[in-house]
């Protein structure tokens, strides 16, 4: 547990300990803001705030690409009492609409590219703009300007209490409207014990930070975590820059989901294919020992002599080479975490230096549950509860978890508050889970997704689709079919930029509609489904499958912002597809593997 009891207490601990260490910067320190610059520009912009009207306990939105504002506005509104929540970029105005209705928000810090929706959205918000001249917006410059000398900063922060709210998490929504996640200072404090032990995190440790502010991970991973810890933020824009700034970087501390690292694996596995010969057969044998050797000591094995001296080999002649290109050689424990990452893709990384792992949490238990965590750590599992959490499991499996992290309840909403947090604390995860001996914690898949087929036999969706996707690299998404059905069929979605190479190189149109309706295409999806089906049960695996002619983005209607499933809208959009899947005699769009 931190020394310091509200967020507002550490920030000015480590502003004052660290004043000529650079806090915030963007890549290539186009932007560079050391903590004596930040303390004072949150001082300026809270001054600002409050004369816009902004006290303890409003809600004050952000809606913003990731860049040094967002900490700079965030940690101003927390000074004041206030809380501070950020937006998805990619949400619809009917979206928006709601989460400012719930939050009773009245400010919004934004950008002036996102000013049109937020004004069909909620015409009456109150806007500030962080860059450019916008009409009738408040440049943030206006706001950081404001005459501060009226002004009690000092009795402001000091004000603020643990049980005060520290900001609102909106839930990305994979069935009914975003829920409102209300997390208190004591509750992100809670998880700063779990920070430092996990990372030992010190003063000018860098950090990237590029997944969306709205989104838990990137709020602890590089906001909080800064805060506590006085750690670098670099603040990436656009995340498809991610592979050209990390080497830039070199973070100390790295999250990704699961598709980043599914992607990096991908860029790795062609960047080799594309070797001459020579080079090629030298990498390609290095993976295979690194993987075996990985296997071994995950085993807890003793590693035959022979293995030991080919990996060391192996790592000298290729691994550190690509922990390098990557820009993970000073990452102190790389780490996954939002949605299940396929067991190969984890075999993968541990097998090249890059022990990958895995985390669960929820926004419910402010982003931390369970860790796998250096000299404890089981593939497959997402380790063991962490800063005095606690798990059991309900008498139908769910995995139920309590604890200082968890949540005060969801805004404005006591239904689902008691639907999901009970009397005795413990937050009801609808995650099915196990806990074997050791209290390492797997998770089968969610409650309410579990498959059951025709014959009554239960699957988890996730399971079948981390089975196929980690043996095709074109393949972005699939999504498992087959409840109440006879046998399980898949809908493929393509990786945007695997589908785009693939074209280059089989001469196809460089279109989605094009590469998806190729004959290389499903001959190589074919080849995937068939070698994952190998490493499933018979009744798990996938009878027929159809590629989907167009990519799915984040926040759009089949995927969450933060790249989860929205199976129900997908089964709604694609009903007549799915009912193909099935038929006695299908369309030719469908490819049939056989019983």
């Amino acid at each position: 547990m931190s020394e310091h009891r509200t967020l507002c207490a550490a920030f000015q601990a480590t502003a004052a300990e660290n004043p000529d260490l650079v806090a915030l910067r963007t890549p290539g320190d186009t932007v560079a803001v050391t903590w004596r610059e930040y303390a004072r520009r949150v001082r300026a912009i809270a001054a600002g705030l409050a004369a816009l009207g902004v006290g303890p306990g409003d809600a004050v939105g952000l809606m913003l690409t990731n860049r040094p504002e967002f900490h700079l506005v965030d940690t101003a509104a927390l000074h004041l009492g206030a809380v501070p929540f950020s937006v998805y970029n990619t949400s619809a105005a009917e979206q928006l609409t709601h989460v400012f209705a719930n939050a009773g928000a009245r400010v919004v810090v934004t950008e002036a590219a996102f000013v049109p929706i937020l004004r069909a959205a909620a015409p009456d918000l109150r806007l500030v703009c962080v860059n450019g001249s916008v009409a009738d917006t408040v440049p943030l410059a206006d706001v950081e300007a404001a005459d501060a000398d009226s002004f009690d900063f000092e009795a402001a922060w000091r004000a603020v209490a643990p049980s005060d709210l520290a900001t609102i998490i909106y839930t990305s929504g994979t069935t009914g409207p975003p829920k409102g996640v209300e997390l208190t200072h004591a509750n992100v404090m809670a998880v700063s014990a779990a920070l430092r032990n996990a990372f030992q995190l010190l003063p000018g440790d860098r950090v990237l930070s590029f997944l969306p502010s709205a989104h838990i991970a990137d709020r602890v991973v590089s906001h909080y975590a800064s805060i506590l810890f006085g750690t670098v933020v670099t603040s990436l824009d656009d995340p498809r820059r991610l592979g050209e700034v990390l080497p830039e970087v070199r973070p100390h501390l790295f999250f990704a989901v699961p598709r980043v690292w599914q992607k990096f694996r991908l860029a790795i596995e062609a960047a080799i294919a594309a070797e001459p010969a020579p080079k090629r057969t030298l990498a390609t044998w290095a993976i295979d020992i690194g993987t075996r050797h990985g296997r071994v000591v995950e085993a807890g094995e003793p590693v035959p002599l022979g293995l030991r001296v080919a990996q060391r080999l192996a790592d000298r002649l290729v691994f550190a080479k690509l922990r390098a290109r990557l820009g993970l050689t000073e990452a102190k424990m790389p780490a996954s975490g939002a949605a299940a990452i396929p067991v190969r893709t984890l075999e993968f990384f541990w097998g090249i230096g890059v022990p990958v792992y895995e985390i669960w949490g929820m926004s419910e238990t402010a982003g931390l549950g369970t860790s796998g965590r250096v000299g404890g750590n089981r593939i497959g599992t997402v380790g063991t509860p962490v800063h005095a959490t606690e798990v059991r499991l309900a008498d139908d499996g769910e995995l139920l978890i309590r604890g200082p992290s968890v949540m005060r309840g969801y805004r404005a909403d006591p239904v689902r508050t008691a639907e999901t947090l009970d009397e005795d604390g413990w937050i009801h995860t609808g995650d099915i889970g196990t806990v074997d001996a050791d209290g390492f914690v797997s998770i089968v898949d969610r409650k309410k997704e579990l498959i059951i087929n025709a014959a009554g036999k239960n699957m988890s969706p996730t399971n079948i689709e981390n089975a196929i996707k980690a043996e095709g690299g074109l393949i972005g998404q699939v999504v498992a079919i087959g409840d109440d059905r006879p046998y399980i069929s898949a809908l493929v979605v393509l990786d945007q930029d695997a589908a785009t190479r693939f074209a280059t190189e089989h001469d196809l149109p460089n279109t989605c509609q094009a590469v998806a309706a190729a004959e290389q295409t499903r001959a190589r999806i074919e080849q995937a489904i068939r070698t994952g089906n190998t490493r499933l049960s018979r009744v798990e695996q996938v009878k027929r499958f159809h590629i989907v002619p167009s990519y799915w983005e984040p926040g759009g209607d089949e995927l969450t912002p933060t790249l989860k499933l929205r199976r129900k809208p997908i089964a709604r959009k694609y009903a007549t597809t799915i009912d193909d899947l099935y038929a006695d005699t299908p369309t030719p769009d469908t490819v049939n593997l056989g019983s």
